[in-house]
């Protein structure tokens, strides 16, 4: 056998970029009293009532498989839960699938509708996930950009200019990781004509929508003649803080759910019991835990992008869930140097907004949901950071 073991890597996975955040957090992890403002994770624990049905679910021996679609207790909560928040109708029998976390029901779903060659549009800055899964499922990636002018919105203009022929599926993320960007009834209903005009499936990552500061979040499933040709993901990570249960549910039509579960089958046969347990009270009982988390998300949200401003670095208001995108480009550093040169001298860490695709040039991910505490504290170092210069 040969020494030099590289040769067996597939070519499509040698050339995929290390994720920039985890890239960047492996020398955080050796610095205790920095103070992150990256990982895009609640720091609030899980509510008790959600835990306590995950240990009674324990206590009553649930500790098998279940339905690879999931327990249908959970898929029926869940499709009274998109009836009366989004206004979309699913049924739980043979249109909901229930995932290891949104990760994987992105995954599924690429690689479920993507042949080779087949063309995806996205939008950038984006989750740093999306460039490479569809890399992962042998599919061509085409970003869209937005920008700060805009509040990062996504323009029909964009979107009609970034289109061409072979583009099978356009991969939407509103509210959106890492800008906070939303999109109005009015701009969805631009993007829906257009899918509708070119055929486009559209994929839509709505893991923050409880997280919509600005207006009432729209799902674009929800809008006439878009449910069938929509893929609906959600889950229960970040609105209910239930980033560890690894919980999350795709929704669409009959053949396309058929389609993904053959490969949620056979990669991860079911999502964890006790988390579909905890789900099915987080989605039941769990409305007045996220409207208190959402306040504080709300107050630190003004305060962190207040105080952006305040230092020079120019901050725009985030419209949904619980990320800054401010640009540094005033201190004269790219954001690659400024985000090392913050941490190495004021222990405060953040994310080139350059991990998010080549349209995050110039900004830098802060996220809020650290404690108040320590968004006050963090700011007086970054203005400390920032007077230094």
């Amino acid at each position: 056998m040969s020494q030099d073991s590289s040769q067996y890597v597939a070519s499509h996975v040698k050339g995929l970029l290390r994720s920039g955040i985890r890239d960047f957090f492996a020398i955080v992890s050796q610095m205790p009293d920095a103070i992150s403002l990256g990982i895009g994770e609640p720091d609030f624990i899980a509510p008790w009532h959600i835990r306590e049905a995950a240990i009674f679910a324990l206590e009553r021996g649930k500790t098998s498989y279940t339905d690879n679609l999931g327990l249908i207790e959970l898929r029926k909560v869940i499709v009274h839960y998109l009836e009366s928040h989004f206004g979309i109708s699913y049924n739980p029998e043979n249109e909901v699938l229930v995932t290891t976390g949104v990760s994987e029901a992105l995954d599924i779903t690429l690689r479920a509708i993507i042949n080779p060659g087949d063309k995806i549009l996205y939008h950038e800055p984006c989750y740093v996930s999306y460039h490479p899964s569809v890399t992962l499922a042998h599919g061509e990636a085409i970003s869209i950009p937005t920008n700060a002018k805009n509040n990062f919105k996504l323009e029909s203009e964009s979107l009609i200019k970034a289109w061409q022929p072979g583009c099978k599926a356009l991969l939407l993320n509103f509210p959106t990781n890492p800008t906070g960007g939303i999109m109005d009834r009015e701009k969805l209903e631009e993007i829906a004509r257009f899918a509708v005009d070119k055929d486009l499936l559209v994929i839509s990552d709505e893991i923050y929508a409880e997280l919509t500061f600005e207006g009432k979040h729209v799902s674009i499933a929800s809008l006439p003649g878009m449910k069938n040709r929509t893929i609906h993901l959600h889950g229960v990570s970040k609105a209910f803080a239930m980033t560890g249960f690894r919980l999350g549910y795709a929704c669409a039509s009959s053949t396309l759910i058929e389609a993904m579960m053959k490969v949620h089958q056979y990669s991860m046969m079911c999502a964890p019991i006790l988390s579909q347990e905890a789900a099915i009270e987080a989605l039941n009982n769990g409305e007045d835990s996220v409207q208190r988390m959402f306040e504080q998300y709300l107050r630190r949200r003004d305060y962190i992008v207040r105080r952006f401003n305040e230092i020079g670095l120019t901050c725009h208001v985030p419209e949904g869930t619980f990320y800054a995108f401010p640009n540094v480009q005033s201190t004269g550093l790219s954001e690659i140097d400024f985000s090392h040169s913050l941490l190495h001298d004021q222990k405060v860490a953040v994310v080139p907004g350059t991990a998010f695709g080549e349209e995050g040039k110039g900004h830098v991910r802060a996220s809020f949901s650290s404690s108040y505490e320590h968004l006050i504290e963090a700011a007086e170092r970054i203005e400390r950071f920032v007077g230094s210069l």
